[in-house]
């Protein structure tokens, strides 16, 4: 018999009810959360998703947001783990669009490496997702295109793998079955060539010889002990551009921001720009480079939401960014990713492992109680965060925030308050 999904936040009571029973208890000014990491469904340094769970309960990660590239595939499994671990979980999403206007004009956005490319994501969609025919169908074209370009990559390590050793090839099935869900990224085919090496040469030295003659004999800077690093290395020398199986991207298979826009909020999430802030010498991308411009820029796209990866930036630019935009009423969250080979903790630090202060976590957490809400909202068939006619409603962050925070209490001790629920009429 087919299995109707549930949404875990149909069952909680209403907000007058939830009040009532949190009536005198003070909510926590913040708790750890993590907003964005990325699971096996895309590419994710977890090997599963039992690992997220385990990791998170340890470190006591109260909130946690799945942020797949393209697709939701886990949002049933994230959500069953979840609840089932007594974490709240966060539904959202992860594209990567095009600016041509600013492509023209050599403008970098978030990718610091290509002018005009986007990474754009979607907070707090509806579960179970749903999107019009219409939508599904351009989703499922930039997921196509995407695979193509992956088929096309592997065909070039092929094409390198064969002088070195013809008995060695690789194929796309077999990557997908070992190493991915249902979308092979750049990250997969560099595993792929790791157990290459790996399974079919007896010693590490013997190991790295092979990867080396792949890199048309330069020099490996790692060893076969370092997964993550080798990975990241394998990557970078083949498959980045300038790499021997690099094929570039189809930009046709990139959505304007437009539609990246509509795709969220037709799927009832809140649009927000991840920001990449400062590199490790203090350089900032042009779209960024400017905080005044920058939330000029937002606003007029209708974004009032950001989300920060803070290992990457110092803490010295990191704080008064969080800060600024904070005080403009934008909704904050920060992640950790989790789409590299290394497997880092989920507790949110800034770089170098710099600790955050109350008051950075304090926003952060800010913006997880308001995502929460907008779910909780949307999941009772009322309004959430946006307007019916798409605008953004700043005036209520402080009011989502609130209900935000007692969505997450009664979730996380729903044992106490599991009798005299109400439903709205």
């Amino acid at each position: 018999m087919y299995k109707v999904k549930r949404n875990f936040l149909t069952s909680l009571p209403w907000h007058d009810e939830l009040r009532k029973q949190l009536n005198g208890q003070n909510l926590p000014v913040f708790r750890e959360a993590n907003g964005h990491i990325h699971t096996p469904y895309s590419f994710s340094a977890f090997d599963s998703m039992d690992t997220i769970f385990k990791m998170a309960k340890e470190e006591g990660i109260a909130a946690l947001g799945i942020n797949d590239f393209f697709v939701t595939d886990g949002y049933e499994a994230f959500h069953d783990g979840c609840t089932g671990n007594n974490i709240f979980p966060l539904f959202n999403i992860e594209f990567i669009g095009l600016l041509k206007e600013e492509q023209k004009a050599g403008i970098r956005i978030n990718d610091p490496n290509n002018p005009g490319r986007i990474y754009f994501s979607g907070k707090g969609l509806d579960y179970p997702y749903n999107l019009s025919w219409t939508l599904k169908r351009t989703l499922k074209r930039v997921i196509s295109q995407s695979q193509n370009q992956i088929k096309a990559m592997i065909d070039r390590l092929n094409q390198i793998i064969y002088p070195v050793n013809p008995s060695l090839k690789l194929t796309y099935e077999t990557i997908k079955k070992r190493f991915a869900k249902d979308l092979v990224r750049e990250r997969h085919l560099a595993k792929a060539i790791r157990f290459l090496a790996l399974e079919n040469y007896d010693s590490p030295e013997s190991q790295i010889s092979f990867i080396e003659s792949l890199y048309g004999g330069k020099k490996s800077k790692t060893v076969m002990s370092d997964q993550s690093g080798l990975e990241n290395e394998i990557r970078s020398v083949l498959l980045k551009a300038g790499g021997a199986a690099f094929v570039p991207e189809d930009e046709s298979s990139f959505p304007d921001l437009r539609k990246l826009t509509e795709i969220i909020k037709r799927a009832g999430g809140i649009p927000c720009y991840p920001v990449l802030l400062d590199d490790p010498s203090g350089k900032l991308t042009e779209f960024e480079a400017d905080r005044e411009k920058l939330f000029t820029s937002l606003s007029s796209m209708g974004i009032g939401c950001i989300e920060l990866i803070p290992g990457r930036n110092d803490i010295s630019v990191l704080k008064p960014f969080c800060e600024f935009f904070s005080e403009k009423g934008f909704i904050i969250t920060f992640g950790t990713e989790h789409n590299t080979p290394e497997l880092t903790p989920l507790t949110i630090t800034a770089r170098g492992k710099t600790p955050l202060d109350d008051s950075m976590k304090k926003i952060a957490w800010e913006g997880v109680c308001v995502i929460a809400a907008h779910q909780y909202l949307r999941a009772h068939d009322r309004q959430g965060y946006l307007l019916d006619d798409g605008s953004l409603s700043l005036s209520q962050k402080k009011d989502l925030t609130h209900l935000g925070g007692l969505v997450i209490e009664y979730f996380l001790n729903r044992k106490k308050y599991e009798s005299g629920n109400k439903r709205p009429n």
